[in-house]
């Protein structure tokens, strides 16, 4: 007759055990660094990023404003020393239905018609 084997392991009381659950604090120390330098690696990339996409979207906003200004000049018969309001631009049944913003909190200006639009934000320009 056969008796069925088990695998059991057997601990030797002399031998003592060493944080078999756990992770050492060197072990977590490293993975703080790592995280870290990726981190550290990361962010001015992402700010870079949404710098360059404010900067993008506010001279799109421009060009917008700009061929807005043209169409109204050769509408309404003006001349390049003429300056729109910003009612003449933007509306409803305007050139521009809502009123443009620059994403990087700058203010636009709508200059004279031969002048083209500009942002407060020095780096934002047509």
């Amino acid at each position: 007759m056969q008796t069925a084997r088990t695998n059991q392991y057997v601990r030797s009381t002399s031998l003592p055990v060493r944080g078999a659950y756990g992770f050492t604090l060197v072990e977590i120390m490293i993975v703080v660094a790592i995280i870290g330098l990726l981190a550290a690696i990361a962010i001015p990339n992402f700010q870079k990023a949404r710098e360059l996409s404010q900067r993008t979207a506010c001279i799109s906003n421009l060009h917008k404003m700009d061929g807005a200004k043209q169409n109204w000049a050769l509408e309404t018969k003006k001349v390049g020393t003429d300056t729109p309001a910003k009612t003449d631009l933007f509306g409803a049944d305007k050139y521009i239905r809502d009123e443009p913003f620059c994403p990087a909190s700058g203010s636009y200006t709508i200059n004279q018609v031969d002048t083209k639009p500009t942002c407060s934000i020095t780096d934002h320009t047509i």
